[in-house]
């Protein structure tokens, strides 16, 4: 999980040279732990640091998604922003800065 509290003001932070997967999952929340529980189809946009202007980074849906791709296309500054596909559900966090 990416966010650093999963709260209101939570925020969502990684390093450019951060690895591994890239998934939205549905989460059980309770007061001793947080589990990852379904995967949900995502897309992802990449907002750029200086303009703000907002681009896709691919057109298809992805259930998973190697992070270094996602990355290979940012700058550090520009935010990852993930968009749900299915609106039963709604990502609080859905943008994460590239550090």
């Amino acid at each position: 999980m990416l966010v650093d509290q999963y709260t209101t003001t939570g925020r969502c932070r990684l390093s450019a040279k951060t690895t591994g997967e890239l998934t939205v999952r549905t989460v059980d929340l309770s007061p001793t732990a947080t589990r990852a529980i379904d995967k949900i189809g995502f897309k992802v946009a990449i907002r750029d640091k200086s303009t703000g202007t907002l681009r896709m980074y691919a057109g298809h849906t992805f259930q998973k998604l190697p992070l270094q791709r996602v990355l290979a296309s940012c700058r550090k500054g520009d935010h990852i922003v993930l968009l749900t596909v299915d609106n039963r559900y709604a990502l609080p966090h859905n943008e994460i800065l590239v550090h």
